[in-house]
């Protein structure tokens, strides 16, 4: 009985499958649809056709993201912020007109004093980074903050690893 069903079954869906007709375009009509695509990077969502995105601002573009962070007490540039520093190094180089600042900027804990020093040895090691992908001098500022621009204002370690870091900001924005 059920292999009747299934056979019955099948056979309505071939007869459903062969009653349709497909309508075949002209070759030449299809061609010139597929011209007139964008492809890849080119390719936009409809309403935003011709519309130039700034990179820097495109939340689906590496620039988008400014900052470096830090384990506690230290400077040194982590592997995981290495690709987006060098996209920054790279976007500088090729836009000779764009300057940035790298602002440092730590923890609470630690002195007054420590924490400058600290925050500008955070700003320079992305400096450094960037002077060795070609980006000179003259295109970068470091400042540091230390602690006087915390992102986080709870007194744990929540917050604390949200304040040790390096922040890059565009001169203009």
């Amino acid at each position: 009985m059920t292999k009747i069903l299934l056979s019955t079954l099948l056979v309505s869906l071939l007869a459903a499958c062969a009653g349709q007709e497909t309508k075949e375009q002209p070759k030449a009509a299809v061609e010139s649809r597929e011209a007139a695509k964008p492809s890849g990077a080119e390719a936009r969502p409809a309403g935003q056709q011709g519309v130039a995105v700034n990179p820097l601002k495109d939340p689906n573009n590496i620039l988008s993201k400014r900052s470096v962070y830090y384990d506690f007490d230290k400077y040194d540039v982590k592997d995981e912020y290495k690709p987006m520093v060098e996209a920054h190094s790279k976007y500088l180089a090729s836009h000779k007109d764009a300057k940035v600042t790298v602002q440092g900027n730590t923890d609470e804990r630690g002195s007054r004093e420590y924490n400058i020093a600290l925050g500008n040895r955070r700003a320079d090691s992305v400096k450094k980074i960037m002077g060795a992908m070609g980006v000179p001098d003259s295109q970068i500022e470091t400042i540091s903050f230390g602690e006087e621009k915390p992102r986080g204002t709870c007194r744990d370690e929540s917050c604390w690893k949200e304040n040790r870091r390096s922040d890059i900001v565009y001169q203009g924005e």
